[in-house]
């Protein structure tokens, strides 16, 4: 029995000390390619930005954090030249991919119009299917999306009655890609020198209202 309870202590000993190895070096692994992994992340991040808002010579302004219609988080990327919005580039979510989320980084010019769009990531979907979707929506491809604007154009596949031909066999990545395209839209930010112009007519119009009625008081 001693000898058994010895063996069983032995087991448990042996056990805690592997388990506490394998975690420190899983630690210690995920320390160290923490960085890198970040940093290629970014760089693809960028790139798609560079992609999506093709404007040589523009800066990219800093990222500004939202969260979508759908609850996803999104960012959104002014993009300036000599001082002056160009576009802007969205990174949203659809999570009504085929196999869950879809990750696509859109760009949009001054009006809304879309400029460009780059897939992050849609490992999710059926391979030679939804994982289509990098080329099939680009400019003079099938299910072109490029120059048209979501506040004029019924972005939805044609078999809901709209103007994208869905990728073959993958009518729900398709709408999933919409949908990204929609929640990217949704946080646009508006045009600020049109509101501000809107803004300064109304004070204008506030101001020559006042006038008038002071001037037929001094009249009386």
């Amino acid at each position: 029995m001693a000898k058994l309870e010895n063996s069983l202590k032995n087991m448990v000993l042996s056990l805690t000390v592997i388990t506490v190895v394998v975690g420190a070096l899983l630690g210690y692994v995920a320390s160290v390619t923490e960085e890198p992994i970040a940093k290629a992340a970014e760089a693809k991040q960028q790139s798609a930005i560079v992609s999506v808002v093709p404007v040589e010579g523009a800066v990219v302004g800093e990222a500004q954090n939202v969260t979508t219609e759908n609850g996803k988080p999104a960012v959104v990327f002014p993009v300036t030249k000599d001082g002056k919005l160009v576009g802007t580039a969205v990174q949203a979510v659809s999570k009504n991919g085929f196999g869950g989320d879809i990750v696509v980084m859109f760009g949009f010019d001054p009006e809304g119009v879309i400029m460009g769009y780059s897939v992050l990531d849609c490992s999710n979907e059926t391979p030679g299917l939804g994982a289509k979707m990098p080329d099939w929506f680009q400019k003079g491809a099938k299910g072109d999306v490029i120059g048209k604007n979501p506040a004029k154009n019924n972005i939805t596949v044609s078999k809901d009655g709209g103007e994208v031909d869905a990728i073959t066999a993958a009518t729900i990545s398709s709408r999933a890609f919409c949908d990204a395209i929609a929640q990217a839209y949704g946080v646009l930010p508006k045009n600020a020198p049109e509101a501000e112009t809107s803004a300064t007519k109304q004070a204008e119009a506030v101001a020559d209202s006042v006038s008038e009625c002071v001037n037929e008081v001094a009249a009386k």
